[in-house]
């Protein structure tokens, strides 16, 4: 399937300015407890790196993979956990980085299982909100952007492993 970028939502200096943004408000709500960020790969490794880059204070950096959409626009509905986290999280101040919120049901089983993992605070930023998609009860902590019901790439996001490397959000037209 091939697809055609229709335009840009974002462009680079508007998202710079509001991962600075994200990064200090997740900074003083942490009030200097150490702070894990917990990037879901590979979509949010772009936004979690220039979020962590712009804090000042201690934090770390772990991944977990899940799986939804495998080469499709459309998420699957079925969540797997493909890679859990390396570090212990236990008691620490815990922020899941996501890249974008959808459905909503790939965040609902990280939350889940991330409470496993025992975190004295739980926390999600998302970079992209799209409510309108929502299928589950849930709400992002921080949030970069809202964005209306249309398949994005750019920063990070990907169609089919490509556009990952735009330094723009934009919005498609798949054929």
């Amino acid at each position: 399937m091939e697809i055609q970028i229709k335009g840009k939502l974002f462009d680079e200096k508007q998202i710079k300015q509001r991962v600075k943004e994200l990064a200090q408000e997740i900074e003083k709500d942490a009030d200097g407890t150490p702070i894990v960020l917990v990037a879901v790969l590979k979509g949010s490794m772009v936004f979690a790196s220039d979020l962590m880059r712009f804090m000042t204070g201690n934090v770390q950096l772990d991944t977990v993979a899940t799986s939804s959409y495998g080469k499709k626009t459309v998420s699957s509905g079925s969540v797997q956990l493909r890679k859990d986290l390396d570090l212990d999280v236990e008691g620490k101040y815990v922020v899941i980085v996501e890249d974008i919120i959808d459905t909503g049901q790939t965040l609902k089983f990280l939350c889940k299982h991330m409470e496993l993992h025992q975190p004295q605070e739980l926390k999600i930023c998302t970079l992209l909100d799209k409510p309108a998609r929502r299928l589950v009860t849930l709400d992002a902590d921080y949030v970069g952007f809202e964005i209306p019901d249309e398949f994005v790439i750019g920063y990070g996001i990907d169609y089919a492993e490509q556009y990952r490397n735009l330094p723009y959000i934009g919005f498609v037209e798949t054929e």
